[in-house]
């Protein structure tokens, strides 16, 4: 069940399912449109979540090897053939989306913000993605790997929610505005901590709050303008289903 998180949004369960058709993994990577790592990536995800070999894989000889899906990979695909089916009859409204993804998802990070990816930039291994926040003129930009970025489908213009844990935000007196990843707002909320302060506040031209941490004794109080700093590396991207 850990498995089937990874959904509709996700190229994850296609690939198992390609693998299934053509016994080979380079295979289901052509038809997913995802590099051979990818591929492995996702297969070694999934084999993570499930707890159980999904994947029996035979290397070299003379038909130069293949992949097959055991029974619990067979198990997953049915149940996650009903689970899309299940959906099917419950679409969320038009532009309901990252709300819909954020109640599905269950974790311990605080902040789940809606974005639109911008732009997708690098020629490494790692890609940064320009991300527009909710309805605000604010931005940021996350780093993921290439494998992620495949594996989600990432494209221009797609909407999704950005995950970040409050410890991984720190948030001072308002400035440098124009630096990357500096979100500004105003404090609605302060609660004093000898390891830190723990600071909730509005974003500037939208309904979102950011919850981050200031160091111990900042003195800062409600309607104060701060500025939360986030690094690239923190945020994490999922889609809706």
């Amino acid at each position: 069940m850990d498995a089937l998180g990874h959904r509709a949004a996700d190229k994850r369960i296609d690939i198992l399912r390609a693998i299934g058709r053509s016994g080979s993994i380079s295979q289901a990577a052509r038809d997913a449109g995802v590099s051979y790592k990818a591929a492995w990536q996702a297969v070694a995800t999934l084999t993570n979540l499930a707890g159980v070999p999904l994947v029996d894989k035979a290397v070299g000889g003379a038909g130069g090897g293949g992949a097959v899906l055991t029974a619990e990979g067979l198990r997953l695909l049915t149940m996650a053939d009903e689970l899309l089916a299940a959906r099917s009859t419950l679409w969320p409204a038009p532009g309901a989306g990252a709300a819909v993804a954020g109640l599905a998802i269950r974790t311990s990070m605080r902040n789940q913000w809606p974005v639109r990816v911008e732009a997708l930039e690098g020629a490494g291994p790692t890609l940064h993605v320009a991300l527009a926040l909710g309805e605000s003129a604010q931005h940021l930009q996350a780093r993921i790997t290439r494998e992620s970025a495949e594996l989600l489908g990432l494209v221009q213009g797609m909407q999704a929610l950005a995950l970040c844990k409050a410890t991984a935000v720190r948030v001072e007196a308002a400035g440098r505005p124009q630096a990357t990843n500096r979100l500004q707002g105003a404090i609605s909320e302060v609660v004093r901590g000898p390891e830190g302060d723990e600071v909730a506040l509005q974003l500037d031209g939208a309904a979102i709050e950011v919850v981050g941490f200031a160091a111990a004794g900042s003195g800062l109080r409600r309607r104060q303008r701060v500025t939360a700093r986030v690094d690239p590396v923190a945020l994490v991207l999922a889609l809706p289903a």
